[in-house]
C-alpha cells in the first residue's frame, strides 16, 4: 500500500520538498541579512523587544503542502474509481484507508521535520537556545495546521456525495481557521496537545466517508 502511494505522489513530494526547503532557506537568509547588516546584537534586540521571529513566510506553506498532497493522493482514487477496487482487496477497509492516511501523515512529518532541522542547525549558531526554541515552537502550530489540512481534505475527497463535500469544505475552513487566530509567536503553546488530538480525531471522518462509499451512497 505504501509503495502504491509513493508511486502516485513521488513527483509532488519532490516539488513539496524543494518548496519547503526553499522557503525555509530564504527565511534563514533574511535572518542572516539582518545579522550581517546590523549585527547579531540588533537581531537579538528586535526579537526580544518586538517579538519578531523572521519566518513569517512559512506561515501558510505547510497548509498548502498538506492540501495539495491530499488532492494528489485521493482525487485520482475517486476520479478513476480506484478506491472501489482497493476496498475489494482481502484486507479490512479501515485498515487500508488508515494506511493511506498514515503514509500521507508520515511524509508530511518528514518534510516538516527536515524544515525544523534546517532551522535548528542554522539558528543554534546565531541565537541563544531560548530564542531558537522560540522560533521553532512558533512554527509548530503551522505544521500542525498542515497535517490537519491534509486529513480534512482527504476526508472531503473520499466523501461520495457532493452535498456533504460542500458542507465538509465549509467545516474544514472553520476548523483550520482555529490555527491562525493568534498572530503572536508561541501563542498556541498551551494548546498544542489539544491541537494534536484535534488533528488525530480527523482520521475518523475519512472512515465514515469510506463506510458511506462502501454502502453505495454516491451522487
Amino acid at each position: 500500500m505504501f509503495y502504491k502511494e509513493w508511486i502516485k505522489t513521488r513527483w509532488y513530494l519532490l516539488l513539496a520538498a524543494l518548496a519547503t526547503l526553499g522557503f525555509t532557506g530564504y527565511s534563514l537568509l533574511r535572518i542572516q541579512r539582518v545579522a550581517h547588516l546590523k549585527g547579531v546584537a540588533h537581531l537579538w534586540e528586535v526579537m526580544l523587544q518586538r517579538d519578531v521571529v523572521f519566518i513569517d513566510l512559512l506561515t501558510y506553506l505547510p497548509l498548502g503542502v498538506g492540501v495539495l498532497l491530499a488532492l494528489v493522493q485521493f482525487v485520482p482514487e475517486m476520479h478513476r474509481k480506484c478506491l472501489k477496487l482497493t476496498l475489494h482487496l482481502p484486507c479490512p477497509q479501515l485498515r487500508m484507508i488508515s494506511q493511506m492516511l498514515a503514509y500521507g501523515v508520515a511524509v508530511l512529518l518528514a518534510l516538516f521535520a527536515l524544515s525544523h532541522l534546517l532551522m535548528y542547525l542554522y539558528l543554534q549558531g546565531l541565537l541563544a537556545r531560548e530564542l531558537t526554541a522560540h522560533v521553532l515552537l512558533t512554527s509548530v502550530v503551522w505544521h500542525l495546521a498542515g497535517l490537519q489540512a491534509y486529513l480534512l481534505v482527504a476526508w472531503i475527497c473520499l466523501e461520495p456525495t457532493w452535498r456533504r463535500r460542500v458542507g465538509g469544505s465549509l467545516m474544514a475552513v472553520l476548523m483550520l481557521r482555529v490555527y491562525f487566530l493568534a498572530d503572536s509567536p508561541e501563542a498556541y503553546n498551551r494548546f498544542l496537545p489539544w491541537l494534536i488530538l484535534y488533528a488525530l480525531l480527523s482520521v475518523s471522518l475519512s472512515w465514515l466517508s469510506v463506510a458511506r462509499f462502501k454502502e453505495g451512497k454516491q451522487d
